[in-house]
Parts: C-alpha cells; structure tokens; sequence
C-alpha cells in the first residue's frame, strides 16, 4: 500500500518504507477463548485514523510474535531493509525480542539507512489503552530526523541499537549506557 502525500514526489529518498512482522502491535483478541492472534496488520487504518500524509509503503514480512522469531526470519528482514530503495525504514515489532533485531541488523549493515523500530505493549485493537498508536506516531517522526543508523523507539524516547533494553519489571525502554 502506497499513500502519497500532497505536494510531495514519491521518491525513494522522501518515502519511508514500513515493513511489518507483527508482535503485539497486530494482534487481536479471541473473545471465546480469551488468546490473541494474528489476521492482518493495523498498520493501513492507522495510518489513515492518524491522518497521515506521509509517502509510505506499507509491506507484511510476516505476521508472528517476536518471542517465536529465528534467525532465518530476521535474515528476511536484514533482506528486504537491504534491497529497499528507500533510505527511511520503519519495523514494526513485538517488544520481546526488538532489541535483538536491533543487533542483527547493525552486525550484518545497514550502510545508507536509517531504520526504526517500534512495537506496543498492548495490541492496538484494544482501542484508546494500546500504546501502539502513539509508538507509531513517535516512530514516523524519528525515522525522518535521526541520522542513519539503527534506533529502538518506545515511550516517545528513540535509543541507539546498542544502548537499550527492555525493563521486564516496568515494561518500558531504557538506556543501558
């Protein structure tokens, strides 16, 4: 999905790629059985509830939960940032495992890039307490003014692929330097 906004061209330097590998940004709630699961991103609706009028490019990776992610899929994802045009790229990802994807993508390169990834806590088909609508807006501005490299942005804070990890007794990002 490609949203060009007004006035703008849809260059690959003014396009922010967004790809997408689920976490709990993208999961919904089984009201029988009380699970979550997967079906399809949110990604496009937000974008439009938002009222953004950025130039994006919106693709599915894959759909799964970060705590299942293996090397092989993050080898998918160093691929499609690799052979992206664009020189902004925002990830969406589940919490659990975002800081590792950081590492993986700064160990294999990511020379000319400046790739973001934010996740949320709580899914945002949970309406007005999901944190992910405010992790995505966050992401978007970030992804347009950091210099190239590799950032983790959660809680409206961006961190240095090599400087964050998540707080498993408060939930939220911090800086480990």
């Amino acid at each position: 999905m490609v949203l060009p906004a007004a006035g703008f061209s849809q260059t690959p330097m003014r396009m922010i790629q967004i790809f997408v590998t689920g976490g709990t940004f993208d999961k919904e709630y089984n009201y029988i059985n009380g699970e979550l699961f997967f079906k399809d991103t949110h990604l496009p609706a937000m974008l439009d509830r938002g009222r953004c009028t950025l130039d994006v490019d919106v693709k599915t990776l894959m759909m799964i939960d970060s705590i299942d992610m293996r090397e092989e899929d993050r080898e998918i994802i160093a691929y499609n940032c690799r052979r992206s045009p664009h020189q902004r790229i925002l990830l969406t990802h589940g919490t659990d495992r975002i800081v590792e994807t950081a590492h993986y993508l700064a160990k294999v390169g990511m020379d000319d890039k400046t790739i973001v990834l934010t996740g949320a806590m709580i899914p945002y088909a949970f309406g007005t307490s999901s944190d992910g609508f405010f992790n995505l807006g966050s992401a978007l501005a970030f992804v347009q003014t950091l210099p190239v490299g590799i950032y983790v942005v959660m809680n409206g804070r961006y961190f240095r692929w090599d400087e964050v990890q998540k707080n498993t007794k408060t939930g939220f990002f911090e800086e480990t330097a």
